[in-house]
């Protein structure tokens, strides 16, 4: 299984598709995270929370909303054959976002804890609506919960048992790609994976071959890399470094 999770930041549904079929071409790529941004949890906003281009959507008095286009004409996200697709979250409107995506294809589902004003309730009304008792996705779903480089543990402890992942955040703004990476992270994710070992860890943001190699002797199970594979000259030839990096510590 891959250690690396390629993640796009779409600015546009071209964009979007655009990264996923660059993306979708390597072979060893089998999950793709899409970041969700919405401009008041995390800035700028991303697609689809982007500002009126037109005059018509001037009129409607909101963002255009393709997303909900997209789920009317019952389109999937390509490939779903072969991908898994992973939402990130960072906004506010976490529980109805995840609906839409979910419609699309998607089958794991990133929330921000720090974007939630009743964590337990949060994922117990996800778990009810698309979990086990949802009878379209009976187990399919996931859940995971992230946590910002400056929030205390306990923030998600109390809820490690309703959860499938955690995604750590490896740098200090999240919601935009190319930021520095955050060595505190390396001791959020060693004192985490002590106490709760079975748990997955991913962590996000500013990941790179540099650090690949310690995040996993701290208890990452997962990479979620960004713009260090996009703005790549060879994307495939990064992706391939960090599987063999996989092999070297015995993932």
């Amino acid at each position: 299984m891959s250690l690396v999770v390629p993640a796009v930041l779409p600015s546009s549904l071209q964009d979007l598709k655009e990264k996923i079929a660059l993306l979708g071409s390597i072979s060893s790529v089998d999950r793709i995270q899409i970041d969700v941004v919405d401009g008041r949890f995390a800035t700028p906003a991303s697609w689809p929370y982007v500002a009126p281009r037109t005059k018509s959507d001037l009129v409607r008095d909101r963002p255009a909303d393709e997303l909900d286009d997209m789920v009317e004409r019952s389109e999937m996200l390509p490939r779903l054959d072969r991908i898994e697709y992973e939402i990130d979250l960072m906004c506010l409107d976490m529980a109805a976002a995840a609906a839409k995506w979910l419609a699309l294809g998607a089958v794991r589902l990133t929330f921000h804890a720090e974007a939630a004003t009743d964590l337990p309730r949060l994922l117990a009304s996800a778990r009810k609506q698309f979990g086990a008792g949802a009878d379209f996705a009976p187990g399919l779903i996931s859940f995971g919960l992230a946590l910002n480089i400056g929030s205390d543990l306990a923030l998600i402890e109390a809820c490690v048992g309703e959860i499938d992942y955690v995604q750590f955040m490896g740098i200090s703004t999240i919601g935009r790609q190319g930021q520095p990476f955050d060595r505190r992270v390396f001791e959020k994710l060693r004192v985490f994976h002590g106490r709760h070992p079975d748990i997955p860890v991913q962590v996000d943001g500013g990941v790179s071959l540099t650090y690949a190699k310690q995040l996993v002797a701290c208890g990452a199970s997962k990479l979620v890399v960004g713009s260090n594979i996009l703005k790549a000259a060879d994307p495939a030839a990064v992706i391939a470094a960090f599987e063999d990096l996989q092999g070297s510590f015995g993932v």
